[in-house]
């Protein structure tokens, strides 16, 4: 077991009952015959934590659970081993879909939007938050509201964590991720396609920078097989960038929460190297790409880690970075 000051602590307010599907060959107007699917609670911070506990580290997941879908996915997470508080709902738990092509290696995803929760299941979530962090070393907020969530939710959560002396990490989109940084998220996690949409700006480093003008203190930003990039507040006239420098065949759908939870292991164990977190949020990213299904990572994290190449780009280089982004 890794030792760690303290647990990483997620909150997925619109979690989901994920299920993944193999098939030969995806063809579309197709009948496809299929096994029955692997069904296991998913959601971005189910999924983080899922990979945290997997290597050891502390983690307790924080969802709300509610309808006949929910009923699976509370029996799976007990199941799993997983420590969690469910926070039981009128709203039915959504489902996503995942169909894997095992012929061309990619898959389709199909995420249900959700329904609403009520503004007092809302506050009894991030409760059952505030509950627990005594014994957090990092909170992470992550995935899509609820429909008719109020955008501050994450930022709530933001403040809680700030409030009590905890990074906050915030992998979301839209106007939630700008709500966060408002707040003054220590970290958030935007692809690079969620950034441009929520910032308005063109290329990663703008947006980023523009993330970080609005008060976020660090920005991860991934782009699939190209890599990711990491600014920080405190090194305005520089950012990192860190890839494998290959591209592996699999299932992308947790690579990213796999980054996310990298991140929060290493921020729970007091490391303060910018690097470090990239280099282990991008080996991470690709081990889980080899896996079925999300909320795991294969054992070669350790040696995509020696893999990853890092660099620190100047901002006079920014420019050039700028208009290829």
């Amino acid at each position: 077991m890794n030792q760690v000051p303290g647990t990483v602590l997620t909150l997925t307010p619109n979690p989901a009952l994920d299920e993944t599907y193999a098939v030969p060959a995806l063809i579309p107007g197709s009948t496809h015959r299929v096994q029955p699917p692997l069904a296991r609670a998913g959601g971005k911070g189910i999924n983080a934590a899922r990979v945290a506990h997997q290597l050891g580290y502390r983690a307790l997941a924080v969802a709300p659970s509610g309808g006949p879908a929910g009923k699976i996915f509370r029996a799976e997470l007990a199941s799993s081993g997983l420590p969690h508080v469910l926070v039981d709902t009128a709203a039915p738990t959504r489902r996503s879909m995942a169909f894997v092509d095992e012929g061309s290696g990619l898959t389709s995803i199909f995420n249900e939007t959700g329904f609403p929760l009520s503004p007092g299941e809302g506050e009894h979530l991030l409760g059952a938050v505030e509950a627990e962090l005594p014994h957090a070393g990092c909170l992470v907020g992550a995935g899509s509201l609820p429909p008719q969530a109020p955008p501050d939710f994450f930022a709530r959560l933001v403040r809680l964590g700030n409030a009590s002396g905890l990074p906050c990490i915030i992998d979301t989109s839209g106007p939630a991720l700008l709500e966060a940084a408002a707040a003054g998220a220590f970290l958030l996690k935007p692809n690079r396609e969620e950034l441009a949409e929520a910032t308005r700006q063109a290329g990663v480093p703008a947006g980023a920078a523009a993330l970080l003008r609005a008060g976020a203190r660090n920005v991860l930003v991934s782009a699939g097989a190209e890599g990711m990039w990491l600014f920080t507040a405190e090194e305005t006239g520089a950012f990192y960038t860190a890839s494998l420098g290959r591209s592996l065949p699999g299932n992308p759908t947790g690579a990213g929460d796999a980054a996310v939870a990298a991140v929060a292991v290493q921020l729970a164990a007091g490391n303060v190297n910018p690097a470090t977190w990239l280099r282990a949020a991008t080996a991470w990213s690709a081990a889980a790409v080899l896996m079925p299904a999300a909320g795991e990572i294969s054992p070669r994290y350790a040696s995509f880690a020696d893999e990853v190449q890092v660099h620190r780009v100047t901002r006079g280089a920014a420019l050039t970075q700028e208009e290829n982004a």
